[in-house]
């Protein structure tokens, strides 16, 4: 909402300056956005007289004038028609500021003559559009003096008003709250009927029925002949151009002033442009109607137009017909002030995409009861300005009913708002806002005004008495300290996130996925089974729940891999369905890497990703839970999307936990994917229970002083065991010394038997209390192939 302090006056007594209303509008919640102070860069300019006005040598448009600055006088070149011996004009010199351009002016050569300074144009002062010649001031202006001293500049003030704050969406408003606060007292306004001369040839009527009445419960009229459509006088030019606003033409100009000084939108329709008399009614399929603004637009049903015999002339609250409008030709008009319905009007408006200033009013509910008073001041205001004669009122329909009553307990103020304000300060307060206040046995009994439709309940009135008695004098209150809250997710709903962090550092991004697929794409992860089957699916290929996180994040990695991201990785936590009952979704964490897990360099070859990259995710996503990864026993077993000679599964017990491995290439070819791509997928509630808290202190790292050994040990062993069963035997041989274990060697070639492999192992021995003894080595050594050998029935390679 944009006005400026002059307008600002014609409603507000006040003495305040303009800082201190900026204070004010802020302080009561109309938070100023900025202030336009035309005087800020203008202090630099100076009234000049043209003494001389010839010919410029070498340029037949230009002029070499000689201008007195009351001090001295200087040469300057004007390009400008007007420019003329005797003329009065705005002079900058050297080293003025020129708002227009943002530039300091300095002496310069036009065609090789010296020009020592610049006659500037309202629109180099950005006080207006005018560009065509050089401002003439009046003939006895001061040579010399400021151009501040002789003529008045008035600031522009935007603020932000909030959807329920319509009445600010007038100036009248603003001043209305700006004097409850204290910076002046409100002027009255006077409202007295314009006397009519003749009847109107022009009726209104409702054409609704009592179900649509409230599209457009009341609308007045007046036909006013013998007018003088026109340029508008330079107050009212100087007014909307203030704000933004193009001047058209006088009675345009009234109904746009009308719109911002009291919030009421109104319109004028050229009588010899209408047939018939005006009706607010809805629109008809079929319908349409061009625009002021050009437009053609379709109307329905749901739309409010404002008719004549031949059609619509309107958009309720939006915007009037091309067809109507008035031109400087217009001698006869009819004024139109309607209350037409917010929300009928807000949808009319965003469907056909037009926000104008109308809209942007009606559809916040301008005051119901404020119709025919505007319609009695803009005639007054048409007679004075175009002059004619006016019909008596036309009126159709009553206003709607607004009138409320609302209980005001005193305490709640404090209770709510938390100051305390008298009960003398708020009536008054509520007075000043246009509320009638009376006594009642719980406190006040408020009447809010038409135009404050916002206040329905007593939290309102709170707010306003709050708000008006100024933020600023809420005191600032410490919060108690209360005892630190007690955690609110347990340790195994915390575990999802530990999981999500462990994996997002490890270069796996995140996914939220459809917890849904299509059937064909469930039947390949052992789902799709008909109690599965959404109801009413979001689209006709996600229709089944999912039974595994990984076909969603396999095809995101297709889609990806389309868009030439071939090599990435990533993760999803969330629910996969074995049934439609409670108790058949399970919580999982499921990633997956696509591609190559090294790309070219010179150091090192390319590897794509394998098996064991899947497993690393999964074994530090178990790390990352609170589990222990030396606890499971890895199985070369895994469900049927997975390769069955590159996969496998963690289990404690016979129970799984996890799989993980190379996805089966026949699932990708299904899925439309290019391989190779790994997977795993880790049923977190499957894991042992996170601890609330530590049972006991952690204990102190204990690094030992002796130096660790390795010793290296070859093994014999059937095809079928696994060498997770190896490294475990080795750990188990001694707990104490055996620190370590890695396999680091694997031969199955035609050198072995069939049926056998050779699995070479690295273990750390680090003692803690003394140096070992080549004795105490071997004894440990021997203890490590007897367990192997126990466990794997392996025997020691020679």
């Amino acid at each position: 909402m944009k006005f400026t302090l002059a307008w600002l006056k014609d409603h507000l007594e006040t003495t305040a300056t303009l800082a201190e209303i900026e204070t004010g509008l802020t302080a009561i919640g109309l938070e100023v956005e900025g202030i336009e102070d035309p005087s800020k860069h203008l202090g630099g300019f100076v009234v000049g007289h043209v003494l001389e006005a010839d010919k410029h040598p070498d340029a037949d448009k230009l002029k070499l004038c000689k201008v007195d600055t009351g001090a001295t006088v200087i040469q300057v070149v004007c390009g400008a028609p007007n420019a003329r011996v005797g003329l009065k004009v705005i002079l900058a010199q050297p080293g003025t500021y020129i708002p227009h351009n943002g530039e300091i002016l300095k002496k310069g050569k036009v065609r090789g003559v010296e020009s020592q300074g610049m006659m500037c144009s309202w629109r180099e002062l950005k006080l207006g559009e005018d560009h065509d010649g050089i401002a003439e001031l009046a003939a006895d202006a001061e040579v010399g003096a400021k151009l501040l001293d002789i003529m008045s500049f008035d600031p522009m003030i935007e603020i932000s008003v909030t959807p329920n704050r319509v009445d600010c969406l007038g100036v009248r408003g603003i001043a209305r709250d700006l004097a409850a606060f204290g910076l002046g007292s409100l002027k009255p306004l006077k409202v007295e009927p314009v006397p009519g001369t003749f009847k109107s040839p022009i009726g209104v009527r409702l054409d609704f029925s009592a179900e649509d009445l409230p599209a457009c419960p009341l609308f007045a009229g007046r036909h006013i002949r013998g007018v003088k459509n026109g340029e508008s006088p330079q107050w009212l030019k100087d007014r909307l151009t203030a704000i933004g606003l193009r001047p058209i033409s006088t009675l345009v100009d009234i109904t746009n002033f009308f719109t911002y000084d009291l919030c009421r939108p109104l319109h004028v329709f050229d009588v010899a442009k209408v047939k018939g008399d005006i009706r607010a009614r809805l629109a008809k399929t079929g319908e349409s109607l061009v625009a002021l603004n050009g437009k053609t637009y379709a109307l329905d049903e749901s739309m409010t137009v404002i008719a004549d015999e031949a059609g619509p002339e309107a958009l309720a609250g939006i915007m009037g017909a091309e067809h109507s409008g008035c031109t400087e030709a217009t001698t006869e008009v009819f004024l139109e002030a309607a209350y037409f319905d917010p929300i009928r009007t807000a949808a009319t408006g965003r469907r056909l995409e037009i926000l104008s200033d109308a809209r942007f009013r009606f559809e916040r509910g301008v005051d119901p009861a404020f119709v025919v008073p505007a319609m009695e001041l803009a005639t007054r205001m048409i007679l004075d300005l175009c002059g004619g004669e006016a019909s008596e009122a036309v009126i159709a329909g009553t206003e709607p009913d607004w009138q409320k009553s609302i209980v005001l307990r005193p305490e709640r103020v404090a209770e709510l708002g938390g100051v305390e304000v008298p009960v003398v300060r708020m009536e008054a307060i509520l007075n000043d806002l246009g509320c009638a206040v009376a006594e009642h046995a719980d406190g006040l009994l408020v009447n809010p005004p038409s135009w404050r439709g916002d206040i329905t309940a007593e939290h309102d009135l709170v707010e306003e008495v709050i708000r008006i008695n100024g933020y600023d004098n809420i005191p600032s209150v410490p919060l108690p300290r209360l005892p630190m809250p007690k955690p609110i997710l347990t340790p195994s709903q915390r575990r999802s996130g530990w999981v999500r962090r462990q994996l997002a550092s490890r270069g796996l991004v995140e996914t939220v996925t459809w917890s849904f697929l299509p059937e064909a794409q469930a039947k390949l992860f052992g789902g799709g089974q008909a109690d599965m089957h959404l109801a009413n699916p979001i689209s006709s290929d996600l229709d089944v729940m999912r039974p595994s996180v990984l076909p969603n994040l396999i095809t995101a990695a297709g889609r990806n891999a389309d868009r030439g991201m071939r090599d990435l990785g990533l993760f999803e936590i969330g629910p996969q369905f074995d049934g439609p009952e409670p108790g058949q979704q399970r919580q999982m964490a499921a990633g997956i890497r696509a591609g190559k897990a090294r790309g070219r360099h010179w150091a090192e070859p390319v590897r794509a990703v394998d098996a064991f990259d899947a497993k690393s995710d999964l074994v530090a996503a178990i790390a990352a839970a609170g589990g222990n990864p030396d606890s499971f026993q890895v199985v070369a077993e895994a469900p049927a999307w997975y390769h069955p000679g590159r996969s496998g599964s963690l289990k404690l017990g016979n129970k799984p936990v996890a799989f993980f491995g190379e996805i089966h290439p026949g699932i990708l070819n299904s899925l439309d994917v290019k391989g190779p791509v790994v997977g795993f997928e880790l049923f977190l509630e499957a894991l042992p229970p996170a601890k609330a808290k530590a049972t006991k202190a952690r204990t102190l790292l204990k690094a030992s002083p002796f130096q660790p050994l390795e010793r290296d040990f070859a093994f014999i062993l059937d095809s079928s065991v696994a060498a997770d069963a190896v490294v475990r035997a080795a750990k188990g041989a001694d707990k104490v010394l055996v620190s370590e274990v890695a396999v680091f060697d694997l031969y199955e070639g035609d050198r072995m038997a069939a049926g056998k492999k050779s699995l070479a192992i690295t273990v750390t021995l680090q003692p803690t209390e003394k140096t070992l003894t080549d004795e105490e080595i071997e004894a440990v050594a021997a203890r490590i192939v007897q367990a192997v050998a126990k466990a794997t029935g392996g025997e020691l390679r020679g």
